[in-house]
């Protein structure tokens, strides 16, 4: 099968569309998937990169797996004796390693079947970028009726997943974006836009019960004095870790003001509500480009650029 390999870390040329052997069942709760498309996340190219914490897990000094992709849309081709949840020929979203590839075999308590009104294109866009906005609004913050919730990032993948999140949970919804996305973002369903190269919503006074930086450029110092006195934030990227450690002791000695860091749990459960919102028509995937797998080292220059409007998404299956 063909799949995208990285022997090496370094900048996207690393990356080559190669020949491997197909991933076969080995766990009874395993399925195989024939891989229609996937997406590009931050979490491929701070892998990719050799970024110094992703290295702890995936080998110092090279890479132990060589196939990057966490997002999965595609079809069953093979059920372990163990999975009941699914069958042949099913249409499934959700996360999986190794997904910039042909083939994969998840578990299948990660995945979920497709909502009836998306293409494979669209629901290969959720999964990683849904789950983390809404474990992050729904879980780690708590978020509740009429609360002020401000989205900083609120263009790129998780931040417009989870402005329509913090929409549908029925709170006052504050977008930060630059000039260009601030027309769509608000009609996602934002009640107010901001954009970040001309204001810095930090000295506008307002307070927020729960600030989101979905991007990593914030941090809980530059946003306490806009937090009220029981606000959480949040940061969803491990692009600051020296700060992080800081942020956590201070923020637990300056009164009930919390900051908190986030990494989604893929599960079905979340997957599943998701899908029950999609074809609800409450939430829905942005996708700004599609890359066929032979472009991917353009798709990680393109997310690695930090300006993606919505997600990045791989067309793998070839006709």
């Amino acid at each position: 099968m063909r799949a995208a390999i990285y022997s090496s870390y370094g900048p996207p040329e690393v990356l080559e569309i190669k020949d491997v052997e197909q991933p076969s069942i080995k766990d009874d709760d395993r399925v195989l998937i024939r891989v229609h498309n996937a997406s590009v996340n931050a979490y491929d190219y701070l892998f990719r990169k050799g970024y110094l914490p992703t290295r702890l897990e995936n080998g110092l000094t090279k890479p132990k797996n060589h196939i990057l992709g966490i997002d999965v849309a595609g079809t069953i081709e093979a059920v372990g004796k163990n999975v009941y949840r699914f069958k042949v020929g099913d249409h499934v979203f959700g996360s999986c390693l190794g997904s910039h590839a042909e083939y994969v075999t998840p578990r299948e308590n990660v995945l979920s079947l497709m909502p009836k009104n998306v293409t494979f294109e669209e629901a290969a866009a959720i999964p990683c970028a849904a789950q983390t906005a809404l474990q992050a609004l729904r879980d780690v913050a708590q978020i509740k009726q009429g609360q002020r919730v401000l989205i900083y990032g609120a263009s790129g993948g998780v931040g417009h997943f989870a402005v329509q999140l913090a929409r549908y949970f029925d709170t006052e919804v504050t977008a930060v974006c630059s000039t260009p996305n601030l027309q769509w973002v608000k009609e996602l369903g934002a009640n107010y836009v901001l954009d970040y190269t001309k204001k810095d919503f930090a000295d506008d006074g307002k307070k927020y019960d729960i600030i989101l930086d979905a991007v990593g450029k914030r941090t809980f110092f530059s946003c306490m004095r806009s937090l009220t006195e029981t606000g959480v934030y949040i940061t969803e990227h491990a692009l600051y870790p020296k700060y992080h450690p800081v942020q956590l002791m201070v923020s637990s000695l300056i009164g009930r003001k919390k900051a908190k860091i986030h990494l989604a749990k893929p599960n079905y459960s979340d997957l599943d509500f998701l899908r029950g919102l999609v074809e609800e028509e409450r939430v829905r995937p942005v996708i700004e480009k599609i890359f066929p797998l032979n472009q991917i080292v353009e798709a990680h220059r393109h997310v690695e650029s930090g300006r993606t409007k919505g997600k990045i998404v791989l067309q793998v299956e070839t006709e």
